[in-house]
């Protein structure tokens, strides 16, 4: 059974034992503190933020935006619009980051803001679908382009692909387990593998545009209805999905009242910029119709301009979406951890490795659930099922910023934001929720059904305190099993 928030379990009055019955010696005062560790400078947030936002979207399919608009450069403006709304959002979000310093980001908002119930959905659709879901496609992206090259006149085997996928989840599963360095070391590197790959097409682009290719940038066929201006902002808004990922970690992100609103501010101009100008360089070469046509439409861009180094492109989108599981994975553990430790997910997920200081029992748990999904046939319909309420608990996410202007002025407020911005957010949020549930009520159905299905659980596993003795008594012992397994513990300070 869950512990209360700050309530102490009975485990951990217990000495913490090791596989073989040896009991591991608690911290002393002259070691390390066992609780996340700040360990992640500037440049490291910026590389979590712009390696989850730029997954494989930009490489292969940025068709969603041109086919609701009609137009190059109607589309570009909607590219330019999300990455300034994109911006909007996250600047609230430094100021709600540095007011509540605890990792979870929304979900702690929601949780200070509006109390557990309203938390626990927010936690339970992210938690349980949306996350291990957006692991497991990314996943499959990531095998499909790996094996392109053993595969070129046909697809990969599918059996193939997911196994690909288990390895890539179980090696980043490791590395995310072993330290929170090596973490935000494969961050890096693979977010600078993205970018320069991104830079080549950019600067072949800008090639294209001096030699004067801009017959394809036109308003003509603009469309100008309100529902297909809506849907390709929703498109839009996917791609820079991610912006708020640094705000689950930020209890290990050094000085964060200073590097928050930086990283944030940093990467998100700079994958604006870098979007913007992908979908430019494009343009200069494919026409709409060839765009819309295209599965895969750096790859098509690749063979069009690089001839024989055509291959280069697939190897940086497996590189590219290498990197995005592994900042989906780093993140959305501590959101895992971040609701264990207010009392709504099991004990074991509020646990620190004794010797590494990382979350692995959430960074397991995460790992698994993403696997498991791995088994469903259509998991990119069930995750588009609940699209929508992303959006829309990131929107309920910002109500919290005036909301506890109102209710507590007296929370220290490092950054404090005009209200004008989150009042912009807000209103755009409903624009790009509501009007697509008007056009897809089916899918929208569905959505809402998912998210229901968190009422039973809250009311059976949280609100319900009184469970039978016998039931505690094997949680527990479950918990104790475990923790001798992984050698973790509850946090503890010095």
């Amino acid at each position: 059974m869950p512990a209360s928030p700050g309530e102490k379990s009975k485990h951990d009055e217990l000495p913490l034992n090791d596989a073989v019955g040896k009991e591991i010696p608690s911290p002393t005062a002259d070691d390390d503190a066992i609780c996340l560790k700040a360990k992640m400078s500037l440049l490291n947030g910026i590389t979590v933020i712009v390696g989850s936002i730029i997954g494989s979207g930009i490489f292969v399919s940025p068709t969603g935006v041109l086919k609701y608009t009609g137009s190059v450069n109607a589309s570009l403006i909607v590219w330019i619009v999300s990455g300034v709304f994109s911006m909007v959002g996250a600047y609230c979000y430094a100021e709600l980051g540095c007011m509540i310093s605890k990792s979870g980001a929304d979900y702690a908002y929601i949780m200070e803001t509006f109390g557990p119930f309203m938390a626990f959905i927010r936690l339970w659709i992210e938690c349980m679908i949306v996350r291990p879901c957006s692991q497991a496609i990314v996943a499959l992206t990531f095998s499909t382009y790996v094996l392109k090259p053993f595969f070129p006149d046909c697809q990969a085997p599918d059996d193939a692909s997911r196994m690909l996928a288990v390895c890539c989840i179980m090696v980043l599963t490791f590395v995310n387990c072993w330290d929170v360095k090596w973490a935000t070391r494969v961050q890096d590197i693979f977010t600078y593998a993205k970018l320069l790959a991104l830079f080549i097409i950019i600067a072949t682009g800008i090639v294209q545009l001096f030699k004067g290719h801009t017959e394809y940038f036109t308003f003509a066929g603009t469309k100008s209805d309100v529902t297909e201006l809506a849907l390709s902002f929703y498109s839009g808004l996917f791609a820079y999905n991610g912006w708020n990922y640094l705000n689950f970690i930020i209890e290990e992100l050094k000085d964060p009242v200073r590097n928050l609103p930086r990283a944030i501010a940093i990467s998100c101009a700079l994958v604006t910029v870098v979007y913007v100008m992908t979908n430019v360089a494009f343009y200069t070469t494919l026409s709409p119709i060839e765009v819309l046509g295209s599965n895969a439409v750096a790859v098509t861009f690749a063979d069009r301009m690089f001839g024989v180094m055509a291959w280069t492109i697939p190897v940086f989108v497996a590189l590219s979406t290498f990197g995005a599981v592994n900042g989906i994975l780093l993140t959305s553990s501590r959101l895992f951890y971040a609701g264990a430790c207010e009392g709504q997910m099991p004990e074991i997920l509020t646990m620190i490795q004794i010797s590494r200081f990382t979350p692995t029992p959430a960074v397991l748990f995460m790992a698994l659930l993403s696997m498991l999904y791995l088994t469903v046939s259509d998991i990119i319909a069930l995750i588009n099922y609940v699209g929508f309420a992303t959006w829309l608990s990131i929107g309920v996410a910002v109500v919290c910023l005036p909301v506890l202007r109102y209710m507590q002025p007296d929370l220290p407020r490092p950054i404090k934001v005009n209200l004008f911005f989150p009042v912009i957010y807000i209103l755009a949020s409903i624009f790009v929720t509501v009007v697509p549930i008007i056009a897809s009520p089916v899918e929208t159905g569905y959505g809402c059904l998912m998210i229901l299905t968190a009422v039973p659980v809250y009311l059976v596993f949280i609100y319900w305190k009184n469970k039978p003795k016998k039931v505690q008594h094997a949680i527990g012992g479950v918990t104790i099993i475990l923790q001798k397994l992984m050698l973790v513990v509850r946090p503890k300070t010095k």
